[in-house]
This record gives C-alpha cells, structure tokens and sequence, in this order.
C-alpha cells in the first residue's frame, strides 16, 4: 500500500477527488492540518462522491505529528522545487508521497526535513506554475503502483 500526504490543502475539491483516487488504488490518505475546509463541506462530498466510505483516511494536527505517528515510513516530497523526476525513484510498498497546498505547495522548512533524493517533480512546459493537485497525486501515485506491478489491482 502506498500513502497519499496531503500537508494542509485548501480546496475541497481536489481532496475529494484524492479521496477518490486512494479509495479506487487502495492508498491510505494522510491529511494534515489546519485544512482549508470542513471534511463536511458539501464540495468535498461531491467531488468525493460516495468514496468517502472505501478510503482510509487519517488526519493530523500538524507535520511534527504526522511525522511521529509514522516514523518508518519514506516520504517522498512533489514539488516543482525538485530537481529529480517522478520517475526517478524506485518506489517501494509503504512509501509516502507527499504534496503541498494548493496556493503555494509545501514550505521551505518543510522541504528541509526532506533528502534531496526523495523530492520529485512533474515535467511541465518552463512558463506553467504547477498542476492541479488531484492530477498530480494520480500521476504519482499511478507510476508508484506500475513500478510495483499494480499489485492488489486488477
């Protein structure tokens, strides 16, 4: 199982269809406060549809606590910071990918905590600011599971 980190996301919309995402590949969704909205928010349960039942997800109070609650786990950070290619690792089952807030992705002093190695990026066109996030967590996660042999798919 690979995990889904979503440190402190700010549009219900995209955390739907992340919940989506993680329900339909079997991830676990790791969210990390403060969020941007309520779990209840009417936009959330839409774009979530019924989702919501199938996905584990776990939330936080803030990095530091996720980091306790999951010490084993290696983390791989999405930014457009990164100098190596999404493809680049070789993930393995447990791995974590993390992505930042919508509006500003994550923080240097979170980036900090984070070995060069284990941050990634998507390739874009030079002028494009980032994508969206839901899009980016499927891109992710999808060459994690095909590394893997899309192991417990069919």
């Amino acid at each position: 199982m690979f995990h889904v980190v979503l440190y402190e996301p700010e549009i219900p919309p995209n955390t739907g269809n992340i919940i989506r995402l993680c329900a339909n590949t079997g991830c676990q969704l790791h969210l990390i406060h403060p969020l941007g909205f309520s779990m209840q928010e009417k936009a959330l349960r839409r774009a979530g549809l019924d989702y919501r039942e199938w996905a584990r997800v776990k939330e936080y109070a803030d990095f530091a606590y996720f980091l306790r609650g999951n010490p084993d786990m290696r983390l791989f950070a999405a930014t457009t910071k990164a100098q190596r290619l999404y493809t680049d690792p070789r993930y393995r089952h447990g791995d974590g990918i993390m992505f930042g807030p919508e509006t500003r992705g994550l923080p240097a002093p979170i980036l900090k905590q984070i070995p060069a190695r284990q941050q990634i990026r998507i390739p874009m066109c030079p002028e494009s600011r980032s994508l969206n996030l839901s899009n980016s967590a499927a891109v992710v996660v999808y060459e994690a599971l095909r590394q893997t042999g899309f192991a417990g798919l069919v």
